[in-house]
């Protein structure tokens, strides 16, 4: 049974779909405004994971991850001009324009890291209606007020009948002490109280008809909107990344539980954040590189470009709740790593089986998913995969033997876990996402050709064939069966 980390009791506790057979998941997608970077792929990744390993267990799940196209706002969550509106405005272009220029960049990523297309993609710009009706049922419960023609959550008055800040561990008096002045303040009761509604300004250009006035929704309301149209009043998890428990998600369980008389979400997650020399790498502290500059390898802090799957392989290296800090070393380590992974696996693949085993694979299959059922740990899963790669070059070089059935079993170990579920691209030897296979084949054959001139004992052209390849980045083996190759 799948034992997960729930950030609202602080348990690993055994996963219970409220329905049976099917989960429902939402997780907190991209705030489509900037260039994606190392920071926003790690929820696309840890969830991913998340998602790829509810299916294997045979669950249908239905998961959703939201579009901000509206709301970002400058200064925070409630106050300044949304973002998109501003670059709309400055550059001439329709909002619009700069949500689907922002979007396929992000898609373009996701693709390339081989993360899934999640069952439903909502944008909190289609689904204004919703967000309307959700406040009007957060003012009927008495628990937000108008004021100037935006809506404020009224968190006082909700921290007498529940808790605010049960997730994040915060409290309404600290809050009180420490939420700084904003422009703009006299509209609120409080300083914590957060928008719901926004009346737009003359040079807003994103605003639409409400009751209120010609606004926009807040932030947090579009997750309460869309998570309970698309998975009901109750769903089993909500994830997201650490920096969004407070105070987006403390927000979204206040506007439900306002709305709704009850909680909606059962199970909250959150993966840890991706440092620099300490510090979270995010636009504020100026120290992002972005996911094309890793893989082109044009930001000034790189050393190098790195592959897609070799970002993916490091963020799963650590333990989604873990703090991983980034460096070139740490990065160039996981490629090595990668590249020992997908060596592993394309000699598995050539391996031809004998009578008998002498070396033991069993336990293998249960060992990883030990691993995934506690927590999604995905390092002991890596772990286990790179002490079967033992097994396999043992075999290859000789040394051992496996039989048809562990061979068997060997190869459906490495499918499942390193590929349906962990989602590596182990196939080509780790060449291009595009054309793996015809790549494949143009340096098997060149190879081939070099094995030809050496039974010719054509030494010169067989040396110039390896040590131009090697010069280009191929690593070449002979082996006793003909060759092997990597990058």
């Amino acid at each position: 049974m799948l034992r997960i980390y729930n950030s609202l009791t602080r348990l690993v506790e055994p996963l219970k779909p409220i329905h049976e057979g099917r989960v429902g998941m939402y997780v907190c997608g991209p705030t489509v405004y900037g260039d994606g970077h190392l920071g926003h792929a790690r929820p696309a990744i840890t969830f991913d994971v998340l998602y790829r390993y509810l299916l294997h267990l045979g669950y249908k799940v239905r998961y959703v991850r939201n579009i901000t196209d509206v709301g970002h706002l400058e200064h925070d969550a409630d106050e300044g001009e949304d973002k998109i509106a501003k670059k709309a405005r400055l550059e001439q272009l329709e909002p619009m324009e700069v949500v689907q220029h922002y979007l396929t960049r992000y898609h373009r990523a996701m693709d390339k890291l081989n993360v899934l297309p999640p069952t439903i993609e909502p944008h909190a710009s289609g689904h204004i209606i919703e967000q309307i009706e959700f406040v009007k049922k957060i003012l009927d419960a008495g628990y937000a007020y108008e004021s100037n023609g935006s809506v404020y959550f009224d968190v006082e008055k909700y921290n007498k009948d529940h808790r605010y800040g049960k997730l994040s561990g915060r409290n309404i008096e600290e809050l009180l002490e420490t939420t700084r002045d904003l422009d703009g303040q006299t509209e609120k009761r409080r300083a914590c109280d957060f928008a719901l509604w926004k009346k737009a300004q003359p040079e807003h250009i994103m605003h639409w008809p409400s009751p209120w006035s010609e606004g926009f929704p807040g932030w947090h309301l579009e997750c309460s909107a869309m998570g309970t149209k698309y998975l009901g009043e109750e769903f089993d998890i909500h994830g997201g990344g650490i920096d969004l428990m407070f105070p987006h998600h403390e927000c979204e369980i206040a506007q439900s539980t306002a709305a709704l008389g009850k909680e909606t979400v059962h199970y909250w997650m959150h993966n840890n954040m991706i440092t620099i020399a300490g510090k979270k790498m995010g636009k504020s502290y100026n120290n992002f590189i972005t996911l094309d500059e890793f893989f082109e390898g044009t930001h000034p802090l790189l050393t190098q470009a790195y592959s897609p799957m070799t970002i993916r392989f490091f963020i799963l290296q650590a333990h989604y709740r873990s703090t991983v800090d980034f460096s070139n070393d740490a990065l160039q380590a996981a490629e090595k790593g990668f590249e020992r992974l997908t060596d592993a696996y394309a000699r598995l693949m050539k391996i031809k089986p004998s009578a008998e085993s002498s070396v033991d694979v069993k336990g293998l299959r249960e060992k990883c998913e030990e691993a995934m059922e506690e927590d999604l740990s995905t390092p002991l899963v890596i772990s286990n995969l790179f002490e079967a790669s033992k097994a396999i070059n043992a075999v290859t070089d000789g040394k051992a033997t496996i039989s048809e059935t562990d061979l068997a079993e060997l190869k459906d170990v490495f499918k499942v876990f390193a590929i349906d579920v962990l989602g590596l691209k182990l196939e080509g030897n780790g060449a291009g996402d595009g054309n793996d296979a015809k790549y494949k084949q143009a340096v098997d054959l060149l190879l081939q050709i070099r094995m030809q001139a050496k039974s010719n004992k054509d030494w010169a052209t067989s040396d110039k064939i390896r040590d131009e390849l090697k010069a280009i980045g191929f690593n070449v083996k002979d082996t006793k069966d003909g060759f092997e190759w990597s990058i």
